[in-house]
């Protein structure tokens, strides 16, 4: 009766590793580098890769819920390896799923709903922890340079999309089913900027980009063309969905999500000025 998560050290998969823990279930962890999991010691952690399926029937025996990522590898490429995956989730009687949505539906997707399992669609408009990429400019320059600046999202505390996916899987009755998981009020990255300056104390800077020199960067960051379009196509013009705050978290877990302002002051640290201590120098978990 055990719980799979995959990419259990990110952004919403560390999360949905507390949840389950919290709800008294045994967990296990599929990570590319079992040696840098740091996840607590119940978690049972385990190797293995998502575009290389081959070797991951061990991984999955025993497991009656999955929690599975729907791009992987450092650059989050779309996964294309949807059947095997399938394949793999019905030998081990797997019975719940869900699927952390990447942007745009793909082959595991595709897969996971014609293959008779009992699948959920967990779709995150933006990851309030995105805004950690911000972290070292404000530190170092006071300032953010980013295109779209004024595009709004509703963006959303991973802990809350962790706890909706965990919820999901061990209480199940959300099969068939795809869920917009948003934060409570639509902020755009000047806003988001705003409320971290007033949590700081600081006077903070924003430097709109535009798509080129966008573009240039997250080449340089070693994006592939594919990640670099969907990046350009969702923030120059999300889906409406991504703008439009809905009361999934509150309607699944039974609590209210939380706000970005309850999100910056638990991460104040990491935008605080060059030479200020520093708690947790690799980021946050």
């Amino acid at each position: 009766m055990t719980y799979l998560v995959t990419g259990a050290t990110g952004k919403a998969g560390r999360h949905v590793v507390d949840h389950l823990l919290r709800a008294g279930v045994p967990v296990r962890a599929l990570t590319r580098n079992a040696g840098r999991a740091d996840l607590p010691e119940e978690v049972e952690v385990v190797e293995g890769d998502l575009t290389d399926p081959g070797g991951l029937a061990p991984a999955l025996e025993g497991v009656v819920g999955l929690h599975l990522l729907t791009a992987a590898g450092d650059d989050y490429a779309t996964l294309r390896t949807g059947p095997e995956l399938v394949e793999l989730a019905r030998r081990a009687g797997v019975r719940r799923v869900t699927l952390l949505w990447n942007g745009r539906p793909g082959p595991v997707e595709e897969a996971f709903e014609d293959s008779g399992l009992e699948w959920t669609r967990i779709e995150a408009v933006d990851f309030m922890s995105n805004t950690l990429g911000w972290a070292e400019s404000i530190r170092t320059e006071g300032v953010v340079r980013e295109p779209f600046a004024d595009v709004p999202t509703a963006v959303v505390d991973e802990a809350d999309v962790g706890a909706v996916a965990a919820t999901v899987l061990v209480r199940g009755g959300h099969g068939g089913r795809s869920y917009s998981v948003t934060g409570p009020q639509r902020l755009t990255a000047r806003q988001r900027l705003a409320a971290i300056a007033g949590a700081t104390g600081r006077k903070l800077g924003f430097e709109e980009l535009t798509v080129e020199q966008a573009r240039a960067r997250w080449r340089a960051a070693g994006h592939s063309e594919e990640v670099i379009e969907i990046l350009v196509s969702w923030h120059a013009n999300p889906p409406a969905a991504a703008a439009t705050v809905v009361p999934t978290v509150r309607e699944i877990t039974g609590r209210e999500p939380g706000t970005f302002a309850a999100w910056v002051a638990r991460h104040a640290e990491f935008f605080a000025p060059e030479g200020a201590a520093q708690k947790g120098a690799a980021g946050p978990r």
